[in-house]
């Protein structure tokens, strides 16, 4: 292990982009008398801030060239920064080739993703590339034995508490400082990697790498004992990270994750044209209603399954009005999410202190292509977001009796909200509200009799007899595999089928659709979820 170094500090590197707090920040060090080099913007705003400074190039001999791309990549920079302070032939060399020594770098890098994110051209993105940026802050964090390197412009006020305490950094400060630039390198090279990935369409990249910048440190994770923590991917993408919490507790880990699937199943459907609401529990749907109100919406998704809408998740595509606000406020929920609310609704949303409502300014692209990771011991897999759903398939008619046009858009709303429930995943809707969800069961069977079962308990609850799923139609995430499902579906009530198709079993299947009569869709596309 590094033993603590006694060393002055007495000259650093800033060269940012980023020029947040940093005259102030050199201002202090120069207070200090530490002796600041840096270089093009940064220098003439250090100037300008009346901090004495001194070009790259007095300490180099060289100027900068080839439009500002070599300005640092240097034996007097790499060489300061990498010099072992307690080893003779480091010093010898340092004495021999003049090379001055350097005891901080401050750095932080070109705006890759911002870049990207702009729509820039391809010409313009490579030139947001930096490398003299990341080669300093790579050879500063090796040497943190004797460097102290910074990154981030929160960390200025904590280095110049230890310069004005103690006359140095501690070493166990600079290990964390060393830490935080690796992983500043490696997200913003992953981001270059992920960028020429997606740019040419070279799924099959030999080497990736997925990272993120912390949002916030959890509580704990899916249960007390595990560590977790929420970062943003620099995506940009629209969802969760981009959500305001306007009250309520922390977020919580599964908080988070619930809440996500509320808005990745929400955002399948045009708020212009119907109002919808998702209530979701253990990220599976206990509820969806699509009506021309909130208040009619929200009404229908609990219907389905009031006992599992407790403690759950709700989402909403509109702005939330007083009388939808009323409705969710009458049972205990863990997170609202919806688009914006009205000053009234807000009132009575307040008046549960720890109801976290999160407001999303644009509800996330069903359609956008992004990345799936699932962690397995030992690695991760990978995968292309499930971006498609129903509206791109070539819908397919396989029974003697086609559905009605009410049966129609049913199934498709059906098909839908299968989509986003767990395999193996059978979904009843009538009227434009899901009214029995069967999810994550190992056969398809047992999922279609518990969707079954629950849309009984759901109708006593009501005040109903029967089941809810009398009359309503049915989707499937995957084909059925055997006829015995889909006659458990028409003796729960079922009229017609949506499913992908392509068992073996097919004409099975298709028989007995036909001998009962109902419907049946083929869609040629299966949602598995696990």
């Amino acid at each position: 292990m590094l033993a603590e170094q006694k060393t002055k500090l007495r000259r650093a590197l800033i060269s940012v982009f980023d020029k947040t707090g940093v005259a102030e920040f050199a201002a202090s060090l120069a207070d200090l008398g530490i002796e600041i080099v840096s270089t093009g913007g940064t220098r003439e705003l250090l100037q300008e801030s009346g901090v004495p400074v001194i070009d790259i190039s007095e300490l180099t001999g060289f100027p900068e060239m080839m439009d500002g791309r070599v300005k640092t990549l240097h034996p007097k920079v790499h060489g300061a920064l990498l010099a072992k302070r307690d080893d003779d032939a480091h010093k010898s060399a340092m004495r021999i080739h003049q090379i001055p020594t350097i005891d901080m770098v401050v750095v932080n890098l070109y705006p890759f993703e911002e870049t990207v994110r702009s729509g820039a051209d391809y010409d313009e993105i490579i030139e947001n590339i930096d490398i003299g940026g990341p080669a300093m802050i790579r050879s500063g964090a090796k040497n943190h034995a004797f460097i102290t390197t910074i990154v981030d412009p929160n960390d200025y006020e904590n280095v110049i508490k230890h310069l004005s305490e103690h006359g140095q950094v501690p070493l166990a400060e600079r290990q964390k400082l060393a830490a935080k630039a690796f992983a500043k390198t490696a997200n913003y090279d992953g981001a270059i990697s992920n960028w020429f990935a997606k740019t040419l369409d070279y799924k099959d990249i030999p080497y990736r790498v997925f990272s993120g910048s912390l949002i916030e440190e959890m509580r704990y994770g899916e249960n007390p004992h595990q560590w977790a923590a929420f970062y943003d991917d620099g995506s940009n993408a629209i969802g969760i990270t981009n959500a305001k919490q306007v009250q309520g507790k922390k977020l919580s880990y599964n908080n988070i994750n619930d809440t996500d699937a509320a808005i990745a199943l929400i955002s399948e459907f045009d708020p212009k044209e119907f109002a919808v609401v998702a209530i979701i529990k253990h990220a599976n749907p206990c509820g969806f209603g699509l009506e021309q109100n909130l208040d009619s919406a929200y009404k229908s998704a609990l219907k389905c399954d009031p006992t599992s809408a407790f403690g759950g998740i709700v989402a909403l595509n509109r702005e939330i009005d007083v009388s939808v606000a009323e409705e969710i406020v009458k049972i205990f929920t863990e997170v609202i999410i919806a688009p914006s609310i009205s000053p009234k609704a807000l009132a009575i949303i307040e008046s549960k202190k720890n109801l976290r409502l999160l407001l999303i300014d644009e509800m996330p692209d069903p359609k956008a292509k992004t990345l799936m990771m699932k962690s397995i011991s030992g690695g991760m897999l990978v995968q292309d977001s499930d971006n498609q759903n129903v509206d791109d398939c070539e819908l397919k008619v396989v029974t003697k009796r086609a559905p009605t046009e009410q049966e129609l858009a049913d199934l498709k709303i059906a098909a839908k909200v299968a989509k986003h429930v767990k395999s193996n995943a059978i979904i009843y809707v009538k009227d434009g509200a899901t009214v029995g969800i069967g999810a994550g069961q190992m056969s398809r069977i047992d999922s279609t009799r518990i969707a079954h079962q629950k849309s009984k308990d759901a109708a006593k609850a009501a005040g109903e007899r029967g089941a809810l799923t009398k009359g309503s139609v049915v989707a499937s995430d995957a084909f059925f595999p055997f006829a015995d499902g889909l006659i458990a579906a028409i003796e729960a009530g079922a009229t017609a089928v949506i499913q992908p198709g392509g068992s073996i079993r097919d004409d099975e299947v298709i028989a007995a659709a036909n001998k009962a009569k109902i419907a049946m869709v083929f869609t040629g596309m299966r949602h598995f979820r696990h």
